[in-house]
């Protein structure tokens, strides 16, 4: 019997073929096309997901990788119907033009918002014993393997500091 992998909290068998992307698997087999292929070789962030609470590039790993995992797409953090704060923030803010890295950028803040609350450091970080502040140059860091050939750079990081913002409040 062929091994489960959880994607946005329903159990799917693995591909037949080992050699089936997480990605290719996400977006051709069971058709959650959210998920978007850019390079194909980890180099823009659009293929971004959340396996296991941490954030991956899905082109560069395979999905029978994934046995038991719990994988979150763009279509498991919200849709038209009820959008997460991010990607209502993400729309108050212009943070998409073409909208193509939108669902990797948005999976990407996601995972980063949480590394944040863990209180996790990056190379931005000035402390690496005390809190993680969030200002601008660390969301920056931390989105940097998210590319945006429109340039919404600035959109997405106001996007991203108000929902951080808006949870640190909720937290107070």
């Amino acid at each position: 019997m062929a091994g489960q992998i959880h994607i946005n909290g329903t159990a799917h068998p693995l591909p037949d073929d080992p050699r089936r992307s997480l990605l290719d698997f996400v977006r051709d087999d069971l058709g959650l096309t959210g998920t978007k292929k850019g390079c194909d070789h980890g180099q823009c962030g659009a293929c971004t997901v959340i396996v296991n609470g941490l954030r991956i590039n899905s082109c560069l790993t395979l999905a029978t990788m994934h046995e038991g995992d719990e994988v979150t797409t763009i279509e498991g953090i919200g849709g038209p119907e009820a959008p997460s704060d991010l990607q209502k923030a993400f729309m108050a803010h212009d943070g998409f033009q073409c909208g193509y890295c939108t669902p990797g950028q948005i999976c990407s803040a996601q995972a980063m918002l949480d590394e944040i609350a863990k209180g996790w450091p990056s190379d931005a970080t000035a402390d690496l014993t005390g809190d993680v502040a969030l200002n601008d140059e660390e969301i920056r860091e931390r989105m940097s393997g998210n590319l945006c050939r429109c340039g919404a750079y600035a959109n997405i990081v106001a996007a991203i500091r108000d929902v951080a913002g808006e949870r640190a409040d909720a937290t107070v």
